[in-house]
């Protein structure tokens, strides 16, 4: 070893070990505290982001450094602190327990668990906060994420590493969705994070209830900053669940991640930031949120062969006002995103589940990702809904209509009835794809609206019954050959008669 390169390892030693001493005798005092934040005075070697220790079991993390005092949020209840307290660096940023021994648990945003069963074991941890990983490392979206959903799967398609925003009015179906997607992961070989952010303990204890009644909870685990507990503790929740997504991404898994929902996030950073006295930016809001997010979502992506091939997609949810997508919020996040699927409170209230504006709603990049098969029987349907509803709305004000309008808004109609689905029941590919062939060659312009989904009912119990090979063509090969739409025809065509006829006789 050469002298220069001795210097320079005796040098880095000596840093090393005067920052362990700097951090062993440093100590703090608090000045003052309240609403979950303590300004602390003494810790003058502090870093941006550090664990701060209050006592055996209380931590913080600092926020502001200012010149003679330091801005730290607490994590949990700050009852138990006073003024003149002392306050100690631990030289770590906040870090969550990692690994498998997460699967089935819930869990609060520090990773403790609050399922009631045994402690966590930890072997691994990580810090809620890393950068996210480079352009060399990622590989562009190619596989698809299946929700299960005939109206996303079909025309806003999701792939793995993609970003897809849930948008929408409360109480319009967003989480339902989310939930739905999860459960369909069972048989995908998809690990699932979901992080519940201020929301209501009762609800929460529900969403897990419906996960282990369809055996979702076997694949995935549950963060909960409830709506109860302190601003801080929402902050950090999704940075947390992320960590633990991450490290079964970088292992060469593919993991789902869904926040509901970023909007409670975003006002809880808001919350912090007023109590910290920093400026507010733009519409009152602080003028770093775009940062918030943008840090979280970039973190999702899908990795190259040379970093393991994992991937993460995240599936953050959004609430507006009023339907109004131009907010601060909104729009920040839509621009973050790779598209965005938007919830009309009109066609949920007209009884359209799931109520997806197809015109509103877009997938950037999913299109990459999406099955030849379900490319084959789908690559009109957004444009034949939009035509529908623009003639529904032109119709409404005349009563002269000729025949072809009539026929558009009929199949028009009856598209809207084949893509409905209810809550919990997420379909298989080869469901979805022969469900839409009606659509695509025309059947359902002979059946009239309201039978639309009786005879989609019946049409998936007789291929399950007589005819599982064809489902399990599509599952394995996923596409469509020319012999295998030519054995389709004839099912459907048989059993359209049969159902004409049926129709005849009542």
């Amino acid at each position: 070893m050469q002298l220069t390169d001795k210097i320079s390892v005796a040098i880095k030693q000596q840093i090393q070990e005067f920052e362990k001493e700097i951090i062993e005798v440093e100590i703090g005092h608090v000045v003052t505290v309240g609403d979950g934040v303590a300004m602390v005075s003494g810790l003058y070697g502090v870093m941006y982001n550090e664990l701060i220790r209050f006592g055996p079991k209380v931590y913080g993390i600092a926020m502001n450094l200012e010149i003679d005092l330091v801005g730290v949020v607490i994590l949990g209840s700050d009852s138990n602190i006073k003024a003149e307290d002392e306050v100690y660096r631990t030289g770590k940023v906040m870090e969550v327990p990692v690994g498998d021994h997460l699967l089935g648990r819930v869990v609060n945003a520090l990773g403790e668990a609050i399922d009631g069963k045994e402690p966590i074991e930890a072997t691994r941890f990580r810090p809620i906060e890393r950068i996210a990983p480079g352009v060399m490392t990622r590989k562009s979206v190619h596989q698809p994420l299946h929700t299960g959903i005939k109206v996303i799967d079909a025309m806003i398609p999701i792939g793995k590493g993609q970003r897809e925003l849930i948008i929408g009015d409360r109480q319009t179906g967003k989480t339902a969705i989310a939930i739905d997607t999860i459960i369909n992961q069972k048989k995908e070989n998809v690990y699932c994070v979901y992080v519940a952010i201020g929301q209501k303990a009762s609800t929460v204890a529900q969403i897990v209830e419906k996960l282990r009644e369809y055996h979702a909870m076997d694949y995935t685990t549950v963060v909960v900053a409830s709506a109860s507990e302190s601003a801080p503790m929402l902050y950090i929740a999704p940075y947390a669940g992320c960590a633990i997504a991450e490290e079964w991404m970088e292992n060469g898994k593919d993991v789902l991640i869904v926040y509901d929902d970023l909007s409670k996030h975003a006002v809880a950073y808001r919350t912090m930031s007023l109590l910290l006295r920093r400026p507010p930016g733009r519409e009152a809001y602080p003028g770093d949120v775009f940062y918030l997010h943008s840090r979280l979502l970039e973190r999702s992506g899908k990795l190259n062969e040379n970093y393991g091939g994992g991937s993460m997609t995240a599936l953050p949810i959004i609430e507006t006002l009023e339907g109004d997508i131009s907010g601060y919020i909104p729009t920040n996040v839509i621009s973050i995103t790779d598209g965005q699927i938007f919830f009309q409170t009109q066609l949920f209230n007209s009884g359209v589940r799931p109520a997806v504006d197809v015109g509103l709603s877009v997938s950037r990049v999913g299109g990459a990702a999406q099955t030849k098969a379900m490319k084959q029987v789908s690559k009109s349907l957004k444009l034949n809904l939009a035509q529908y509803h623009e003639l529904l709305a032109f119709s409404q004000f005349g009563s002269d209509i000729d025949q072809s309008t009539k026929q558009v808004l009929h199949y028009g109609a009856a598209l809207t009835e084949l893509i409905k689905q209810p809550q919990y029941k997420p379909l298989p590919l080869s469901y979805q794809v022969i469900t839409l062939m009606l659509a695509a060659n025309g059947y359902i312009n002979r059946i009239p609206a309201h039978r639309i989904m009786s005879f989609e009912e019946d049409l998936l119990l007789l291929l399950r019954t007589e005819n599982k090979e064809i489902l399990r063509e599509i599952e394995e090969k996923q596409e469509i050959s020319d012999a295998l739409e030519s054995k389709l025809t004839q099912i459907l065509d048989a059993f359209m008669e049969d159902f004409e006829d049926l129709q005849g006789n009542l």
